[in-house]
């Protein structure tokens, strides 16, 4: 009888995403192994399948990763987040198996060498400068060069930590200082490198989709409704499908396509952020501008926006594919979507109230509130997290919308805004 498969799944302590991975795992049958930077709750349960890696570094986790394959035959290894993503990579190459080059996902983790890609391969992106070190003065130089307004931005933060919008070379060099004490904090060096690049205009969405050997199976594109034109860009709804032309809907599958292929991403989750500027006649379709690929998929609980045919899930789709077993079709099975419930302020979190009055509102399909009362939170730019998030799925994308307005309207986050928390 032939054994099960075995996967690996790098699952950082504090990751949302645990619970879909395993389950999408046990779903297909598969054999896993956990590997993390500290013991899990499961580890006794385990054993020899419960591994701790420094995430940290990824060179020492891919090896001790190796190690394990010779106790445990291992048959895909992946990361569920960006911490985990260049160990996964690394291991992958040492053992043979399916997994985007590891150079590939280095490239994702850097805005400076991802911009760099996209400039080789002609990918259509913001103009910008990399500011090194991306002290105050140099970058309010490099804001008059390429704007203003521009957008500042670290190069190694993810998601919207650390984005600031600046319309002049003096709130260029606020911003960039602001950025050097939220890198400072989070251990990195504070004269890292900065972007400055063009602030674009117009409507923002994101595309989730997954590679295999190389072609891109679109899965979602999703508009954001909510205008993200800072000085800060939290992200609150996310709705599909998308308010796009045909000629446009083509153009950011396109863009997305190249991008990934510039970066010499090929197997694996991707998720793009793009901006459609502003059509450049009357008449004409609108361009979309990349603005970055992670090789991950959508972050937060957020997957759990997309019903695949069947019932299935973001993570059944993912893990089929990483094992090379069939997996349900990548496509969103009906219009969707989900409200990351915003942080208005940096404190402690009293309380949400009015969940189970939005739970039973029209359309929403679930309320997940993530972080516990009377724990700090931080408002962005300095925070990494969302008090929660809300699902919806309905008939139509504007249907969804309303849906999860209605929530935003119901739903009341309560913080005291104490004086030890910064932000």
């Amino acid at each position: 009888m032939a054994r099960a498969p075995t996967v690996l799944i790098i699952l950082p302590t504090g990751t949302y995403r645990a619970e879909e991975y395993l389950a999408a795992a046990t779903r297909l049958g598969a054999t896993v192994v956990v590997a993390s930077e500290h013991a899990q709750a499961l580890a006794g349960q385990m054993g020899d399948r419960a591994l701790e890696v420094p995430l940290d570094d990824p060179e020492r986790a891919a090896a001790l990763i190796v190690e394990q394959d010779a106790r445990i035959p291992l048959d895909a290894v992946m990361a569920v987040d960006d911490q985990g993503l260049l160990a996964a990579a690394l291991a992958s190459e040492s053992l043979g198996l399916s997994h985007s080059p590891s150079t590939a996902v280095r490239l994702t983790r850097d805005k400076a060498a991802m911009r760099r890609a996209f400039a080789a391969s002609e990918v259509e992106q913001p103009r910008h400068l990399v500011v090194t070190p991306g002290s105050p003065d140099a970058v309010a130089r490099a804001a008059a060069v390429v704007g203003p307004p521009v957008v500042v931005k670290p190069c190694s933060l993810s998601g919207s930590r650390g984005v600031i919008r600046a319309d002049t070379p003096d709130e260029a060099a606020a911003a960039a200082g602001r950025i050097r004490s939220i890198l400072d904090a989070e251990g990195e060096r504070a004269d890292s490198p900065l972007l400055v690049e063009a602030f674009v205009p117009g409507a923002e969405v994101a595309v989730e989709g997954v590679l295999t050997g190389g072609r891109l199976d679109v899965i979602a594109i999703f508009d954001k409704p909510d205008p993200l034109e800072g000085p800060f860009f939290e992200e609150t709804l996310y709705v599909s499908p998308p308010a796009l032309s045909g000629e446009e809907w083509a153009a950011v599958e396109q863009a997305t396509r190249a991008a990934a292929a510039a970066l010499g991403l090929t197997d694996g989750p991707v998720h793009a952020e793009l901006r459609l500027a502003p059509p450049e006649s009357a008449g004409a379709p609108r361009r979309p501008v990349v603005l970055e690929v992670a090789a991950r998929t959508i972050g937060g609980r957020c997957s759990k926006a997309l019903r695949l045919p069947g019932g299935a899930t973001l993570e059944d789709l993912v893990v089929a594919r990483a094992l090379g077993l069939p997996g349900p079709d990548p496509r969103l099975d009906g219009p969707a979507g989900v409200l990351m419930i915003p942080i208005p302020r940096s404190g402690i979190l009293r309380e949400v109230r009015n969940v189970e009055e939005a739970r039973a509102l029209e359309g929403i399909t679930g309320v997940e509130i993530t972080i516990a009362p009377g724990r700090p939170i931080r408002a962005l730019p300095e925070g990494d997290r969302y008090v929660g998030f809300v699902f919806a799925a309905a008939g139509t994308a504007a249907d969804v919308e309303r849906a999860l307005r209605a929530a935003e309207d119901l739903l009341v986050v309560d913080v005291d805004p104490a004086d030890t928390v910064i932000g």
